[in-house]
């Protein structure tokens, strides 16, 4: 991804506000993506954020996301916000929103769960 490149060309290195997209006009997309979760490894955070990370990214940054998120974030608490159901699959606890409110707070493995049922359809 040439990502390490990229972000020491920046302005600003990894602390460039990508939201300013002069500055970041060269990062991909997926390079954008990644430069999240990368400032939050750096910064050894406890808790990770992630807002539809892996929307607007193609099949391969999708799982390379995922799988950065699955490894460097191991032993941390990371909140998943997304409509991408297998985005979040080896998630251990699942929580469903709808239209603002909760309908369910679970295991992942409960097969009498929202989650699970929604699971099921997806991958019919």
């Amino acid at each position: 991804v040439q990502l390490k490149k990229a972000i020491e060309d920046l302005p600003g290195k990894i602390d460039t506000d990508l939201a300013e997209s002069d500055l970041s006009s060269d990062l991909s997309v997926g390079q954008r993506q990644l430069v999240y979760p990368a400032r939050a490894f750096l910064r050894k955070n406890k808790i990770l954020i992630t807002d539809k990370t892996t929307s607007n990214v193609d099949p391969r940054t999708d799982e390379l996301i995922k799988k950065i998120i699955h490894e460097k974030f191991a032993q941390c608490t990371v909140l998943t916000i997304t409509h991408q159901l297998n985005t979040i699959i080896d998630s251990d606890r699942i929580m469903v929103l709808d239209s603002e409110s909760l309908e369910e707070y679970v295991l992942v493995q409960n097969r009498d769960s929202l989650f699970y049922k929604m699971m099921q359809e997806f991958r019919q």
